[in-house]
């Protein structure tokens, strides 16, 4: 089963969650257009969006499917490799 998760921004609106960067961490893309990313990154603070560029949020995901194909997590995996294709092809 999948589950998506949103987050509204201040500015930009509906976001949603591309892939788990690492703990706490966490990249979104907006909604609609999909060109524009933020790595989010959730603490004791509250939330902070820091942008980044299209180029940086793909290393980020590519850097999540080695991690995932590595560690045997085939189903996480094959889920990761799905929202790449259609977010970055």
């Amino acid at each position: 089963m999948s589950t998506e998760t949103y987050l509204n921004h201040p500015t930009f609106g509906l976001l949603f969650r591309v892939c788990l960067v690492e703990e706490s961490r966490e990249l979104f893309a907006t909604l609609y257009a999909q060109r524009l990313f933020f790595l989010v990154t959730t603490g004791p603070g509250g939330v902070q969006f820091e942008p980044v560029g299209r180029s940086d949020a793909r290393i980020l995901v590519e850097n999540r499917l080695r991690n995932l194909r590595r560690l045997g997590q085939q189903q996480e995996y094959s889920q990761l490799q799905a929202a790449y294709k259609q977010t970055f092809h």
